[in-house]
């Protein structure tokens, strides 16, 4: 992932163990890209779903324009995300298959671009997510630690 970052699904690394990683390009309507660009963006509770072999994202919510007219965006529509076909044809079978899901990882622009990074990924377990939880506590212990010394 290059250049800045817009959104961040904070959740998706604490939900999710993500084993691959793709980026996207993705069809926005005008008023949705000025939206981005004012940081109104959400994605927090979206997904990507993959229908008729083509890579659609879900529930991520941009805001509206708030210099919009009438012709501003529905905020929560679905939006079709750009890939190759052998990309598409790989998360298929990763999802259908595996068991995996595709969640949207971050928001970000590339060479004046909206781009988006999806992961392929695995929903943790309770005590997965515990133990990621102890596991970050002692190293921070240490790295405070080892700063004291």
């Amino acid at each position: 992932m290059t250049g800045g970052s817009v959104a961040r699904n904070k959740k998706a690394f604490h939900n999710y163990e993500i084993r691959e990683r793709y980026q996207a390009g993705m069809v926005l309507l005008g008023t949705e890209i000025k939206a981005i660009r004012d940081h109104q963006v959400s994605l927090a509770d979206s997904y990507a779903r993959i229908r008729n072999g083509e890579v659609w994202l879900e529930n991520c919510h941009i805001g509206p324009y708030r210099h919009g007219n009438l012709a501003n965006h529905e905020p929560l529509r679905p939006r079709k995300l750009l890939l190759h076909r052998r990309e598409i044809n790989r998360l298929t079978g990763a999802v259908a298959h595996k068991g995996f899901t595709l969640v949207p990882l971050a928001l970000y622009f590339e060479r004046g671009r909206a781009k988006i990074e999806l992961g392929v990924a695995r929903g943790k377990r309770l005590y997965d997510k515990r133990e990621a939880a102890r596991r970050r506590a002692v190293e921070r212990d240490i790295a405070q630690e080892l700063k004291r010394r």
